[in-house]
């Protein structure tokens, strides 16, 4: 997915497990396929998932970055009556893999991914209920640390220009940059930040019945735009549930086309960036889009 990809084989996973924790020598050691973009993804036994990652920095940013996803993880950990994961251990680099991985409890279930709940009513309100109760969480002063999505949109404008580039054979970029020129002109608001997950998109979600069951991915918990959360009503929903979503949550317009602008900048830059070397995101992305393109934001 990446140039300059890490390679991480089962024998090097199964080798560092036996190494670095020989209480764990007799579970089996299993690769997830998984859709995700940052980590490779092995289960250890029935309780465990290890995380690799997949993209190479140096090796104590490495450790560092390792160290403040656990640290998220643990803030949200009881927060919300969903599962979330437990951080476990971090493990040492070696057996060829150069950085250090990390150790969390597994979550049990099925990703939206493969089990659409885009039409359950009732998932919209867990969902609601989750985004709730991360926004509940004490920001204890901190403010948004200007990385990545969450600040203002129009920080946004050479990465915009960058995906309409590259997906001139794929996408209708003419219309796009119309509703990117409307939306990256939202003001911020009166609003004040909140903690929010930072990226619920259908692989970091777990469902049952139909209903929401887990929430995957929360290192990136954090302060940032209390609309960033929002992306979900377009990466997870269809209109009616969507709706009551919004309804749930209690949005005025500009927080709702804040919301729908930050599933704008991310579905754009899935799209073409793994169209071909992942499709399910890519996929993702442009379903994304549909959604957001068939109602789209008043000019």
């Amino acid at each position: 997915m990446h140039h300059d990809e890490l390679s991480v084989p089962l024998e090097t996973v199964r080798a560092l497990v036996d190494a670095q924790f020989p209480e764990w020598r007799a579970l089996p050691v299993s690769r997830v396929a998984s859709q995700g973009t940052v980590n490779a993804i092995f289960r250890i036994g029935d309780r465990f998932a290890a995380r690799f990652p997949l993209q190479p920095r140096a090796v104590e940013a490495a450790r560092h970055w390792l160290e403040c996803e656990a640290e998220a993880a643990r803030e949200l950990l009881g927060r919300t009556r969903f599962p979330t994961p437990e951080p476990v251990a971090v493990g040492e680099p070696g057996a060829g893999y150069p950085l250090p991985w990390s150790v969390q409890t597994w979550i049990p279930g099925v990703i939206a991914t493969d089990r659409d709940p885009g039409e359950s009513v009732a998932f919209a309100h867990d969902l609601a209920e989750f985004i709730n109760d991360v926004r509940a969480i004490d920001t204890r002063g901190r403010v948004f640390s200007g990385q990545g999505r969450g600040g203002e949109l129009r920080a946004h404008d050479s990465w915009m220009r960058t995906c309409f580039q590259h997906s001139e054979t794929l996408l209708d970029v003419p219309r796009l940059r119309r509703a990117w020129a409307v939306m990256r002109q939202l003001p911020r608001g009166e609003y004040a930040d909140t903690m929010t997950h930072g990226d619920l998109i259908p692989g970091n979600v777990i469902v049952a019945d139909s209903r929401l069951a887990g929430i995957l991915d929360v290192g990136g918990l954090g302060v940032a735009d209390r609309a960033l959360d929002l992306v979900s009503a377009w990466h997870l929903l269809e209109r009616e549930p969507r709706q009551a979503l919004r309804e749930r949550l209690g949005c005025d317009d500009l927080e709702w086309e804040r919301g729908r602008a930050w599933a704008f900048v991310q579905a754009m830059g899935v799209v073409w960036y793994y169209h071909q070397s992942n499709p399910a995101m890519s996929r993702m992305g442009r379903r994304t889009l549909t959604r957001i393109m068939a109602d789209p934001p008043p000019a």
